[in-house]
């Protein structure tokens, strides 16, 4: 560095943005490229021109991530608590109590949710992102293992029926030769030619890359191999070579699964002797790797599951042996009223990802639960991470579960009335705008409304940000700049606004948004885009 350079941080940034600034110029297009200097509860605080603090009600909620809102006192007591006495963030590799505490309290909440006792195991990691990549990658270990354990058994038959052939005990039978296209069993190098081709097929076979299952409409995040998982095609085309694929399953139409399957499946040839003579067995094996659901879409605009959809998944996933990984990373945490929004409708995975809200608004922190019928210990010494399991981010992801927990568990309560309380704002606003609202839906504080289609708007405004896929951020910007209301659309239906506040969310809030809406509502139904404040070509 030269010394001589005095420019401070600040005005160096200010000469030249380097930190994502094409984010920041689409974000300021809409209005939304604002600096917030404070949080608390359900505020958050940006400066006016003059200087003072102007609150603006959250219903991004840190996309979900604060249901007790911005630095909540007990979780922001209990940080400095922990750094005060100086908690070891970095002491991998040793004993980590605090992980194991942690494990065991998500574990007393699911075997109530679930009313069973079998246990889960954690591998903990940063963001939830990650958390889907640890499922990935320990559904293909487990994969991986069921494939050699299958390549084993069919090593042992051909060997057995190689043995009974050579000693005269058993033939192979003609259907045999045919079905693997060996048309006519060489003298004295029959079995050989058989054999051959049955090892080669197989060895073709159990080669092929694992299938992902997950729903249209999914968002498992944006690294390597979640970003295949995630259904919006923007995301995952750049990327499409550096991982497994997926394919993806229309959302509540439960007959494609079979169609999926009767498409997708593979099979391998094993042998069997019997009564004298080798037969040719096609066996199924595991090409499907997991099946990843969200219990309430979040990103694909707040869609939830319906107990049927996810009893025939539950149904299929058993049939071909499939785990089935429950994305709790937006719906969980209490947000829906229960700490997994999926156990409120049946539906138990072998697999969850939990994140955001684990962290109390302050730590970056996740975890993958693996139930113990699915668990491959192994995992636990490929993968790994510098920064989980460390002791701050336990502790503090036990006091939210105290918070979560306390008062018989009236955080989950709170979380159920607020929810229908805003819900039924929400609603009142869409039956008052038929025309221009197309839906409202959701589960506890995490809900969406979806905006009808301005793409053909007489509003040149209206059009094209409809058109360029900047409606909802359009709408974020009036939203925020008019009524002190910070949202944003669902990233991969633009067209849905999104509310996930805190369980603080107060009466008057709840107003100051419906205000807000009513206000959009009657812009679009005038088609008087010029009204939108902050919008582009405005």
């Amino acid at each position: 560095m030269d010394p001589t350079d005095t420019a401070s941080p600040d005005t160096k940034s200010a000469e030249l943005e380097l930190a994502e600034p094409f984010l920041r110029e689409v974000l300021g297009t809409a209005g939304l490229a604002v600096e917030y200097v404070r949080a608390e509860a359900n505020l958050l605080f940006r400066l006016g021109e003059d200087g003072t603090e102007i609150p603006v009600v959250d219903y991004a909620g840190g996309y979900g991530s604060v249901l007790f809102g911005h630095n909540h006192p007990a979780i922001v007591e209990r940080a400095r608590e922990l750094l005060d006495a100086g908690t070891p963030v970095h002491a991998q590799f040793s004993r980590h109590p605090y992980a194991n505490r942690l494990a065991a309290a998500l574990n007393r909440i699911i075997h109530r949710e679930l009313r069973t006792d079998e246990p889960y195991f954690a591998i903990f990691a940063n963001t939830g992102a990650e958390a889907v990549e640890a499922a990935v990658k320990h559904a293909e270990l487990d994969r991986g293992m069921r494939l050699l354990e299958l390549q084993e058994e069919l090593t042992v038959n051909l060997e057995r029926a190689r043995s009974a052939v050579a000693a005269g005990t058993a033939e192979v039978t003609d259907l045999a030769y045919e079905q693997l296209g060996v048309t006519a069993p060489p003298p004295g190098g029959g079995f050989d030619a058989l054999a051959d081709e049955l090892i080669r097929h197989n060895t073709e076979q159990l080669a092929l890359p694992p299938l992902f299952l997950a729903l249209e409409g999914g968002f498992h995040g944006k690294l390597a191999a979640s970003v295949q998982l995630t259904h919006n095609e923007a995301y995952r085309t750049p990327f499409r070579s550096l991982a497994a694929q997926a394919r993806f399953v229309p959302r509540e139409r439960p007959g494609a699964l079979k169609e999926i399957h009767a498409e997708e499946r593979r099979t391998v040839w094993d042998l069997t002797v019997s009564d004298g003579r080798v037969h040719l067995t096609a066996r199924e094996f595991p090409v499907f790797c997991a099946f990843l659901v969200e219990p309430v879409q979040g990103e694909g605009g707040i869609h939830v599951l319906s107990a049927e959809s996810g009893a025939e998944i539950q149904r299929f996933c058993a049939e071909i042996d499939c785990p089935v990984v429950v994305d709790e990373i937006q719906s969980g945490m209490g947000r829906t009223g229960t700490l997994l929004a999926s156990s409120q409708i049946g539906l138990r995975g072998d697999y969850y990802t939990l994140a955001k809200t684990l962290g109390g608004g302050i730590a970056k922190t996740s975890v993958l639960l693996v139930r113990e019928a699915r668990y491959r210990k192994a995992f636990e010494i490929v993968h790994s991470s510098t920064f989980a399991k460390d002791s701050f981010s336990c502790h503090i992801a036990l006091k939210v579960l105290e918070l979560l927990e306390a008062d018989d568990g009236a955080a989950y309560r709170l979380a159920v009335e607020r929810g229908a309380a805003l819900r039924a704002a929400l609603t009142s606003v869409r039956e008052d705008f038929p025309e221009v609202v197309e839906d409202v839906r959701g589960k506890g504080l995490m809900l969406g409304m979806e905006f009808r289609d301005q793409s053909e708007s007489s509003s040149r405004i209206l059009r094209e940000a409809a058109q360029g896929g900047l409606f909802g951020y359009v709408l974020a910007g009036h939203l925020l700049h008019r009524h002190a209301i910070r949202t944003f659309p669902t990233a991969s239906a633009v067209g849905t606004l999104r509310f996930e506040p805190s369980l603080y969310l107060s009466d008057e809030q709840i107003s100051q948004l419906e205000a807000g809406l009513r206000d959009v509502c009657h812009i679009l139904r005038d088609e008087a885009g010029d009204r939108l404040v902050g919008a582009p070509g405005r």
